[in-house]
């Protein structure tokens, strides 16, 4: 499942800069003393290459499994969903650990509630298309082009905290938000032109990058509901998506898809839909680990020039031939990303160190 990094990040940044420390998440040295910079320097360096090669590898996990020619599984909502239960079922093997051992309050005990089921709802309606949207863009669009399939997301958080929240962005940050559109639009004529545009990959595309930005949303509104635990989101979220799941793999008859599926009592099958459901899990955690060892700027940069690396590996595994303005569409959305992430981060430390900015003012800067 190609769970959209950033709706474990958005998550992940809450619950990470929010209070209470992630118990998994090691500490920075006993005593308030630093660890010496050569040891700091070698675990952000571990750290990152372990958050690009399991996003990495979640992607093309995920495109095997929605869209092998070997494989040919057209059950894009039974993939989602068998990670989605696998996700909810790690969330309670990991509370259920943490409660034989030592006390650990970042794991706190999991029982579903129905009362905070029904509050998660919303939530999980938007969650179920996020990730439903990202594996359909992912199935319609090769490797190469996913990641401008789905550039949109920062246009939507800007369009989004316009309408809902009444918050203004400054006019750099428009810019870069302008360079994204431009590349977006460029790669889907690059794509035209080579003849392996897609349109309803660009549709899923789209709206996977409006879903992510509502997810960011809804799960602010919604986390208060689980006492701030994203341990316990986690869990309400993917058991809630299941539940929705249901009636929509009926409704378009992937059970007589996989009654007919020829590798469903294949081991290797099984096994590499596992795989794909733990990395799926893992990147939520990887994630918290970059944020936590370098700070949540430079996590973004480092997510961008992942995407740029994945491109670049997906060109030569699947040996495809791209032009130039192919190549330029993706270094805009790339370099759009990245402005706009910079923007935002010297907005965010003007911010921080003017103690008499306006209150909207830091609103602004939050996007």
């Amino acid at each position: 499942m190609s769970r959209a990094q950033l709706t474990r990040t958005g998550i992940l940044r809450m619950a990470l800069g929010g209070g209470g420390a992630d118990p998994l998440l090691p500490a920075e040295g006993g005593g308030g003393r630093r660890a010496p910079f050569l040891l700091r320097a070698l675990r952000i360096a571990v750290v990152v290459c372990l958050y690009w090669f399991t996003s990495i590898a979640m992607v093309f996990l995920n495109k095997y499994l929605l869209d092998s020619p070997s494989l040919r599984l057209d059950a894009p909502l039974f993939v989602t969903f068998f990670q989605c239960a696998l996700t909810a079922a790690l969330c309670l093997g990991l509370s259920l650990g943490a409660a034989c051992g030592p006390p650990c309050p970042g794991l706190p005990a999991l029982r579903l509630d129905p009362k905070v089921s029904r509050s998660v709802l919303p939530l999980s309606a938007v969650f179920i298309g996020m990730v439903t949207s990202n594996n359909l863009c992912l199935k319609h669009v090769g490797v190469a082009f996913y990641n401008v399939g789905r550039s949109l997301t920062t246009v939507f958080n800007v369009l989004l905290s316009y309408l809902l929240l009444k918050q203004t962005t400054s006019l750099y940050a428009l810019l870069a938000c302008g360079v994204i559109i431009g590349g977006f639009w460029l790669g889907v004529d690059q794509e035209g032109a080579e003849g392996t545009l897609s349109w309803p990959g660009i549709f899923f595309g789209i709206l996977a990058s409006l879903c992510v930005s509502l997810n960011a949303i809804y799960t602010k509104k919604v986390l208060p509901v689980v006492d701030g635990s994203i341990w316990r989101l986690t869990f309400y979220n993917n058991v809630n998506a299941c539940v929705l799941f249901f009636p929509l793999m009926m409704l378009l008859g992937e059970f007589r898809t996989l009654y007919h599926f020829d590798k469903l009592g294949s081991p290797s099958f099984w096994g590499m839909m596992t795989l794909g459901g733990v990395f799926g899990f893992a990147i939520g955690y990887v994630t918290g680990l970059q944020i936590k060892f370098t700070s949540p700027l430079t996590h973004n940069v480092s997510g961008t020039a992942k995407a740029c690396a994945q491109t670049v590996l997906a060109v030569i595994y699947f040996e495809e031939t791209k032009s130039l303005l192919w190549w330029t569409s993706n270094l805009m959305v790339l370099g759009g990303s990245f402005a706009y992430t910079w923007v935002k981060g010297l907005e965010m430390r003007k911010v921080q160190e003017d103690p008499n900015v306006k209150s909207s003012e830091r609103n602004e800067t939050g996007v």
